[in-house]
């Protein structure tokens, strides 16, 4: 029982001691500040490439635009329309305007057209009534004048005053006569003339009936080639603000004249736009080569290479320019509107010495590293050769030195502050 009793107390004793050593020891770790490491990476020798990554869009390069017709009016309502991505073969209609107002005039002009004709026939019935007309006066001037001849013919044989009479009666037969023969032109080509006046009444109707037919006819957008439908977006807005996203034509928007409501690409020939910031313009040069991957066609990669570099727009804070590639050996499963990511090759330097860029600090314009001497880190001025989207070619510093990936002043203060809190939470 004494030796179970010792057991007993020399166990309890034991955990005790255990217990409060491991209490002192947690004091002493609550007591000492957490010291996080500084990062570090060394300076390498190597070869870099220099890059440029862009989100664009998948178009077709030989596209058939559609656009709205110019018929005179400032708007045209959609009331058919594709969809996106649809199938279309060769004359199917894509996209149909609102023709009410052009059948309108067109029924118009076919009512006036209608109206000028007759008015022709009358004009022409009334010209042949006016000739006759004039035809029978000159008839009956000839006949009156025949017969003062024949009156002046027993001039010898009647009275002197008779006579006289008969000469009189002659001449003004005569002098009737040789006004109507010098009128007659000037009175049927005023007769003709009215005919002309309504021919070219009718003549407007019909053009105007002619043109009306025409607009209807290409208020009707019909596929010129076999292809998907890719529908434009809609930029007739009277607001606007940067980086508005304008939304993709439907039925009932309203298009402007000349504006493209849908095109038809190639499906041979694809282009790639996209909208990159203007600091990587002096890096882009047409021919480049360029890696691209559809968003929607995960594992697969395509080449192409820079073919455009478009005008800079956009807000001063944020201006862009537009930038089209081409697609080599592009695949049957490709589609308009296709979201992708690009990567264009903008060069490459041999045997250089590299720093991941977040190793790179700046004071003043001035670029700088924090190298490591010893235990700590010291800044070290650097000159920046050319820089990459995850490297930065740098002069200044050695091969297989360590440079800081973070400020090493900020991890003291940050070290520093957590200490403060420890030894108030000790407290």
């Amino acid at each position: 029982m004494i030796r179970r009793r010792i057991v007993a107390f020399v166990v309890i004793v034991g955990s005790v001691a255990l217990a409060a050593w491991g209490g002192v020891r947690l004091f002493r770790t609550l007591d000492q500040p957490a010291v996080t490491p500084v990062p570090a990476a060394a300076v390498k020798r190597t070869s870099v490439v220099f890059t440029i990554s862009a989100n664009g869009d998948l178009q077709g390069g030989n596209s058939k635009m559609m656009t709205a017709p110019m018929t005179g009016s400032p708007q045209l309502i959609v009331t058919e329309l594709r969809k996106p991505g649809e199938l279309v073969k060769k004359d199917d209609v894509v996209v149909q305007f609102d023709t009410t107002e052009e059948n309108f005039k067109l029924r118009e002009a076919q009512a006036d057209l209608a109206e000028a004709e007759q008015q022709v026939i009358q004009a022409q019935n009334e010209t042949l009534a006016k000739e006759e007309e004039l035809n029978a006066e000159l008839i009956k001037a000839r006949a009156d004048v025949k017969l003062a001849e024949i009156d002046c013919v027993r001039n010898p044989l009647i009275a002197a005053i008779t006579a006289t009479q008969n000469d009189l009666a002659l001449a003004a037969a005569r002098e009737r006569l040789d006004k109507l023969e010098h009128d007659y032109p000037q009175r049927r080509a005023a007769a003709s003339a009215s005919i002309e006046i309504q021919e070219a009444g009718r003549k407007k109707a019909v053009v105007q009936a002619d043109t009306a037919k025409r607009n209807i006819d290409s208020m009707t957008l019909k596929a010129p080639v076999e292809g998907y439908v890719n529908v434009e977006r809609n930029t007739n807005s009277n607001w606007f603000f940067p980086g508005m996203v304008f939304p993709l034509f439907q039925v009932g928007d309203a298009a402007r004249a000349g504006m493209a409501v849908a095109q038809i690409p190639d499906l041979t020939s694809w282009d790639v736009t996209a909208r990159i910031a203007e600091q990587d313009r002096g890096h882009l040069n047409m021919g480049q080569p360029a890696q691209f991957r559809i968003v929607a066609l995960p594992g697969r990669s395509y080449r192409g290479k820079v073919t455009n570099l478009g005008g800079t727009t956009g807000p001063p804070w944020n201006r862009r320019f537009e930038c089209k590639l081409a697609l080599e050996t592009p695949s049957p499963d490709l589609r308009p509107g296709m979201s992708v990511k690009i990567v264009v090759e903008t060069g490459r330097l041999e045997s250089v010495l590299a720093i991941p860029a977040q190793a790179l600090f700046e004071r003043d314009g001035k670029p700088y590293v924090y190298l490591k001497t010893g235990q700590d880190f010291s800044p070290r001025d650097v000159k920046l050769v050319r820089r990459s989207e995850s490297q930065i070619v740098v002069e200044g510093v050695s091969e297989g030195q360590l440079v800081a990936l973070a400020n090493p002043d900020q991890k003291k203060r940050e070290n520093a502050g957590s200490g403060g809190a420890a030894k108030a939470l000790s407290k």
